[in-house]
């Protein structure tokens, strides 16, 4: 099982923030994003919010399926 490192509580690096990013042009869910830098969901909408990070379109899936 993999450990998970908590950010809780701590500030936000440069690293962080850009990781973020990345992710949210993935589409990767808020909650995924949380889990990968170890940051609640409300921390993660509350600093992409902070950073003019969008984080939609939530309705879509980020695995690429295609039918």
């Amino acid at each position: 099982m993999a450990k998970y490192d908590r950010n809780s509580g701590k500030t936000w690096t440069a690293s962080e923030v850009k990781q973020v990013k990345e992710l949210a042009k993935q589409n990767t869910p808020t909650r995924v994003i949380g889990l990968k830098i170890g940051r609640t969901e409300d921390a993660v909408r509350t600093r992409a919010s902070q950073e003019g990070i969008s984080l939609k379109p939530t309705n879509q899936s980020p695995y690429n399926r295609r039918k």
